[in-house]
């Protein structure tokens, strides 16, 4: 009977462009795990802690026995970059030993967790194999940060990203369209849209925020005047949004399950086009394809 090398403590989770990539849990859970809009390593089973060095190394063995040739690898659960400098060197040389064909490694990354890394580390890991980080922006609103306790601020995640395009990595954002709510729509947009062109990520991609388990926790932190945006709504947030970016060469995805309106381009070049698909959504509903609500989710 087959049996997967890597024994997970579910659940776990990746971003879509990592579907072809082998998991190789570093950490269990998230270091923070304080944020009231997710719900990713709430279980008991996910509470965080760093995984031994040798559980490490004997999965990555235990893999490349079963897989042979990997060409990418994501480091799980939420923030791998929660390691000191040494640990993710060695790992990542583990895993060049184990697949030599090893094309990328990429990872989650919490702003917090660069503060205490240089630049000049952060190219030692580029050069040790690591490709890609992906940052939850979230929102570049300090009071939307501050009411969802994401633990950062304008300053901490520009801070880091900027770290990153210093480092020579790739970096790719996401932003929760919908976080402020009704009440902080538009700050949230245009503060994010403002914080992205401050830091010009290789990447980007906006999720509608969602609530599978309720809005209760979410609301307890947030406070009595949280509206969620209906359709349109995030629709128009997403169009305030896009009107204030100036990007240069960024790839912008709103294509994510929880998304209605799938959006892909390149910004600036295609801003106006995507637009356009925007305001043809907002003007004449039915004239542009949805996602059905069945089909949307996490």
């Amino acid at each position: 009977m087959y049996s997967f090398p890597i024994d997970y403590i579910e659940p776990v989770f990746r971003p879509p462009s990592e579907a072809k990539s082998l998991i190789l849990p570093v950490t269990n859970g998230c270091s923070w795990n304080k944020c009231t809009f997710c719900e990713m390593y709430t279980q008991p089973q996910k509470k965080f802690r760093a995984r031994k060095p040798d559980d490490i190394r004997t999965d990555i063995e235990k893999a490349a026995k079963a897989f042979g040739r990997v060409p990418r690898v994501f480091l799980a659960d939420g923030d791998a970059m929660v390691l000191p400098t040494r640990r993710l060197l060695d790992i990542l040389q583990d895993l060049k030993k184990g697949f030599p064909e090893l094309q990328r490694v990429s990872s989650y990354c919490l702003p917090r967790n660069l503060a205490k890394k240089s630049v000049e580390e952060l190219k030692e890991l580029r050069d040790a194999g690591l490709g890609i980080l992906y940052v939850g922006m979230e929102s570049g609103d300090d009071e939307v940060l501050r009411r969802v306790n994401k633990g950062e601020s304008w300053e901490s995640t520009r801070a880091a990203l900027n770290k990153i395009k210093q480092a020579g990595l790739t970096s790719s954002v996401m932003v929760l369209n919908g976080l402020g709510g009704q009440t902080l729509s538009r700050q949230h947009a245009i503060n994010t849209a403002t914080l992205c062109n401050e830091t010009q990520p290789d990447y980007l991609s906006t999720l509608v925020v969602s609530f599978p388990q309720g809005e209760e926790r979410f609301r307890e932190g947030f406070g009595d005047d949280f509206e969620p945006l209906n359709q349109q709504g995030l629709f128009e947030e997403i169009r305030l949004f896009l009107e204030h970016l100036e990007l240069e060469n960024t790839i912008f995805r709103s294509d994510h399950a929880s998304n209605y309106l799938v959006l892909k381009g390149t910004l600036g070049k295609d801003k106006k086009r995507l637009l356009d698909q925007v305001n043809l959504a907002i003007t004449q509903p039915g004239a542009v394809p949805l996602r059905p609500e069945s089909m949307r989710g996490l």
